[in-house]
């Protein structure tokens, strides 16, 4: 499978930006999905999560109550809605999928089998 994210870019804090991952290929979007975050000199970490076909979710606690993330199985894109951004919220995210038809929830990198090639999130104060 193919992720393409999409959405990134500048904005003040306290903004909102809507990121997008479209996946291609056999089984498409049929998979459990992730977005994770790398700040420049940090490691790459859990934002959000959601189960296929979607009726879970997790969220880092650090975006709980400001990120949103879904899916749209039909469109075969899942998304991350991201308000009431702040400064520490800059990093490149990227988009994740698991195994096909997978339940479980992709927490940490080593959950995920296929990575989109990241966008990048400024959030200026």
């Amino acid at each position: 499978v193919q992720l393409q994210a999409s959405g990134g870019g500048l904005v003040q804090a306290g903004g909102s930006l809507r990121l997008s991952c479209a996946a291609s290929g056999r089984t498409g979007i049929s998979r459990p999905m992730a977005w994770f975050r790398q700040a420049p000199g940090k490691e790459r970490g859990f934002v959000a999560a959601v189960t296929w076909p979607g009726l879970g979710t997790s969220y880092a606690d650090s975006v709980k109550g400001r990120f949103i993330i879904s899916r749209d199985n039909a469109k075969n894109t899942a998304y991350l809605q991201m308000n009431s951004l702040n400064p520490e919220d800059t990093a490149v995210y990227y988009c994740a999928a698991g195994s096909p038809f997978s339940s479980r929830l992709l927490l940490t990198p080593s959950d995920v089998n296929y990575w989109g090639q990241g966008t990048q999130v400024t959030v200026s104060s």
